[in-house]
């Protein structure tokens, strides 16, 4: 293909009209997988992190283990293993929810993700955790309150006000990272379909540079609505 064509091919948008809903539920089906994989993240990354500031030493390996693991091997070699192997065991059903989403590759993909993400969500826990002051945790159990309850009642409320910015910023890497079940699995999301109107057209570039354009617009707004929550909240712990 000359370098002509190529730059023809990168502004013929006269797929639009016709395969715009390719998009549409590509940019559904990106969002709802992103969001339910850090959602189902959260719980095993907080254990993680408790179990990385535990005093058992058994307990810091086992999660030192897991987040170096899934922080040290490609995605792509995760969700192979995920998808290719246990779920070639477990069968699930070939349903559809909300008419497009097959729960059948929904379901690898979502926990796929979730376990990596919670390989770094359970940092940002910890961190959070570790920023809460020393002394805050040394007044609660001289009022005679369990490590437990200190933790719940007094460590974690201000730990998760810390790392919010943080947790929403892994939300936006999620989107961009959910892009390999498409080529993998073949889960309708936006880069499956960009790559399925690009395929069907033959209009080789033009699709993808719509697919980078949404991704564009979904990421940077998100990106400075996350920056300016920061600086609304060093401004409030100024205060």
């Amino acid at each position: 293909m000359t370098p002509l064509m190529l730059a023809a091919g990168l502004f013929d948008f006269s797929f639009l009209p016709r395969y715009s809903s390719y998009f549409i539920k590509g940019v559904q089906y990106t969002l709802i997988l992103s969001a339910a994989a850090v959602v189902l993240a959260i719980v095993p990354a907080l254990l993680l992190a408790l179990m990385r500031l535990s005093k058992s030493r058994v307990l810091r390996f086992i999660a030192g283990a897991y987040i170096s693991v899934f922080r040290s091997t490609p995605m792509l070699v995760q969700l192979s293993i995920v998808y290719f192997g246990l779920f070639s065991v477990i069968i699930l059903p070939s349903y559809m929810l909300f008419g497009f989403i097959d729960i059948s590759m929904f379901i690898p993909g979502v926990v796929a993700l979730a376990l990596n993400s919670a390989a770094y969500v359970a940092e940002i826990f910890r961190a959070g955790i570790l920023a809460v002051d020393q002394g805050q945790t040394e007044a609660a159990r001289s009022l005679g309150l369990t490590q437990g309850q200190t933790m719940k009642l007094i460590v974690l409320p201000q730990a998760v006000k810390n790392i919010l910015p943080t947790l929403a910023n892994e939300l936006v890497t999620m989107i961009k990272e959910s892009s390999i079940c498409g080529t993998l699995m073949g889960i309708q999301e936006l880069m499956w379909g960009a790559k399925t109107v690009a395929t069907t057209t033959h209009i080789i570039m033009a699709p993808y540079l719509v697919a980078a354009v949404i991704y564009f617009c979904i990421n940077f707004p998100a990106t400075k609505a996350i920056e300016a929550l920061e600086r609304r909240m060093r401004r409030g712990d100024v205060r």
